[in-house]
């Protein structure tokens, strides 16, 4: 099974409205990350832009789509496309959520939450297994956003991940903003969260703006909505998490409002600073 090996270096969410300025110069980044289900079809405009920056960059392939915490099977049909459409880029990673989206034939926007029990465990762990061995390689399982909590939960999340991990030799990919949202909607300390992640297991972070509501008791409520900067509480963690584990790949997510090149850029530089102080910290 093929590790995933992306470099410790930042990157971004590729958006089509940005290749010409991609394209213009080598840009001081260490991978792209795309969205496995925009790139499904056969050939046209998306797949030249992609070949493209596949030559000159690291790729990551991050799936929305595979439902991987649904009690029914995984989709035979759409994991082959995902295995051709690998099998075409040879991406360093691969990513999913550890969420569900599909039930019968219904298919929704949303990445659900599931309860954390032995048979959810039982399950996620045999869709994992399944996906690896079905692209040949290492899968990372990404840590949700979440709202609402299950009275039916009996193993705590990072617990969770890590016994998946354990079972199925899965990476994991840390969403530091889905930390911070997920705590703050429940009341929790992220840095407490953080504490008990198995953090030796991260391949790759995610770091990405959400947005501020109320809930309907008037309660704070944070939504995952990737359409702002970075917020500097999550900044702050995520320079917290890589003074402990070194330098990790760190994906700035801008997938709403999408600002122009530059803007987008600058959040992955800033990204970079941070693993660069990291790296000296080690080295000295």
């Amino acid at each position: 099974m093929r590790a995933s090996r992306l470099p410790p270096r930042p990157g971004v969410g590729f958006k089509p409205e940005h290749f010409h300025d991609i394209d213009a110069a080598r840009q001081p980044l260490g991978f792209f990350e795309v969205h496995a289900e925009n790139y499904m079809g056969a050939g046209g405009p998306p797949h030249a832009r992609l070949g493209k920056l596949r030559a000159n960059y690291a790729l990551s392939i991050h799936g929305v789509g595979l439902s991987i915490g649904a009690t029914q099977p995984l989709d035979r049909d759409h994991l082959a496309r995902l295995r051709t459409l690998c099998e075409r880029y040879e991406p360093e990673s691969f990513s999913e959520h550890l969420a569900w989206s599909s039930h019968g034939e219904n298919f929704y926007n949303d990445l659900l939450p599931l309860p954390y029990t032995d048979a959810t465990l039982a399950t996620v762990a045999e869709h994992v297994m399944q996906v690896q061995e079905a692209l040949g390689r290492q899968m990372l399982l990404e840590n949700p956003a979440t709202y609402l909590l299950f009275e039916e939960s009996t193993i705590e999340e990072t617990a969770f991940l890590a016994e998946v991990v354990r079972r199925t030799g899965c990476g994991l990919l840390l969403d530091i903003n889905n930390v911070f949202v997920a705590a703050t909607n429940h009341n929790l300390d992220a840095r407490d969260y953080l504490d008990r992640f198995p953090l030796a297991h991260v391949r790759e972070i995610h770091l990405s703006g959400h947005s501020a509501t109320v809930d309907d008791h008037g309660a704070p409520l944070l939504i995952d909505s990737h359409d702002t900067p970075v917020h500097d509480p999550v900044w702050a963690l995520y320079a917290r998490t890589i003074a402990r584990t070194g330098p990790v790949a760190t994906l700035i997510e801008w997938d709403n409002d999408v600002p122009d090149w530059t803007t987008l850029r600058a959040e992955a530089e800033a990204a970079g600073c941070i693993l660069d102080h990291a790296a000296l910290a080690r080295a000295s």
